[in-house]
């Protein structure tokens, strides 16, 4: 049993990864375990609004040396071919995970974090004490941070309420080549989902859709459902018709649940998609997985020094920062979610919007937050 890490990361991706790194320059030692291996792509949309960049600068991760695309428009379709489209207050980039979880495990490594390739089978905590068990070693450790993503074994090991629940929806991305604005991030309405389109580094369009299963399994395969069913949108058609897949095959995940999820379980303080997963209309999961990281990599830090001096304490003032910084954007999207499954309210509210550009202004800076301030 190796008990020499003052804290244990569950999960390498963008939250994991940037956790470690801030509590690497903080001096703790941190262990990363993630199951997969670097370079690897992710079911993601691959967006990252600009809000989060003084926090990479202080952080010591310069993101231009990745040649990300720099974008500042939303743009938002509907089914019947209208269009609208909205400055980003901020902006931001895209960059692929492929791309951006490697360059952060490199950061990681390089600051001295160790990062483990294996599952996690268990995890326990008795007397102030974490023990982690993977199919290869035992760890204990103090602090244990939860990073593993939407949905994962780790969930039902934990026992964690969502995971007893079906959900109705999966997801699809992949790669293409083909001629696309290089600053907008779009969304585009379809019926049973939606899809968000933006370029990432190298001149890469990331195409990632979420879709209602049950309307999924009518079809045959993927590229059926997408020409029965996406295409209807006008704008999704030509995207599809005028690109050419990188990837060999789409990237596919189910099961993903928007449900509300403990901030806090077993002690573990969850970060990222693992603590909530905001809806993709929202557009800045990215953002958020990365300023949670740094909520609780700051608490930790100070939890460590003795300034916050008990467990009770530091898991109180992570849920209160956790609400305060995403409480609203969450609630937001989950009420636009749940109009917009509503055909009938679905159509009402896009006719607010194209008759009243104002509200789409509202949507956006209610569902995305202001410049990460940097206390030290």
């Amino acid at each position: 049993m190796e008990t020499n890490h003052d804290v244990v990361i569950i999960g390498g991706g963008l939250a994991g990864l940037t956790a470690g790194i801030h509590l690497s320059k903080a001096k703790l030692s941190v262990m990363i375990i993630e199951k997969s291996f670097y370079p690897r792509h992710k079911v993601c949309g691959e967006y990252i609004s600009n809000e989060i960049l003084s926090y990479l600068e202080w952080l010591d991760i310069d993101i231009s040396e990745l040649h990300p695309a720099k974008i500042d428009t939303f743009q938002l379709t509907t089914l019947s071919g209208n269009n609208i489209n909205a400055k980003l207050p901020l902006g931001g980039f895209g960059i692929s995970r492929h791309t951006l979880d490697h360059f952060l495990c490199k950061k990681a490594l390089s600051n001295g974090c160790k990062v483990l390739s294996e599952q996690v089978t268990g995890v326990s905590f008795n007397d102030e004490v974490f023990t982690i068990m993977t199919s290869e070693a035992v760890f204990s450790t103090k602090v244990v941070l939860g990073a593993y993503g939407k949905r994962s074994n780790v969930d039902l090991v934990l026992g964690r309420a969502f995971v007893k629940h079906k959900s109705p929806w999966l997801a699809v991305k992949a790669h293409y080549k083909g001629n696309f604005h290089n600053n907008i991030v779009a969304l585009h309405n379809f019926s049973g989902g939606y899809c968000g389109v933006s370029k990432v580094e190298n001149d890469i369009l990331n195409i990632c859709y979420l879709a209602d299963y049950t309307t999924f399994k009518k079809h045959k395969n993927i590229e059926d459902y997408q020409r029965q069913v996406l295409y209807k949108n006008k704008h999704l058609k030509n995207i599809f018709e005028n690109s050419t897949m990188v990837f060999d095959k789409p990237l596919t995940i189910s099961q993903i649940c928007f449900d509300e999820k403990t901030i806090v379980e077993n002690h573990i303080l969850m970060i990222g998609d693992t603590a909530g997963l905001i809806h993709p209309l929202c557009g800045n999961g990215m953002a958020m997985a990365i300023h949670s990281a740094k909520i609780a990599s700051e608490l930790v830090v100070n939890f460590n020094k003795g300034i916050i001096t008990s467990r009770k304490e530091l898991e109180k003032k992570y849920i209160k920062e956790w609400n305060r910084n995403f409480g609203k954007r969450m609630h937001t999207g989950k009420l636009l979610a749940k109009a917009l499954q509503r055909p009938a309210i679905s159509r009402v509210l896009f006719s607010f919007i194209f008759l009243w550009p104002r509200l789409l202004d509202i949507i956006i800076r209610r569902t995305h937050g202001k410049p990460i301030q940097i206390s030290n």
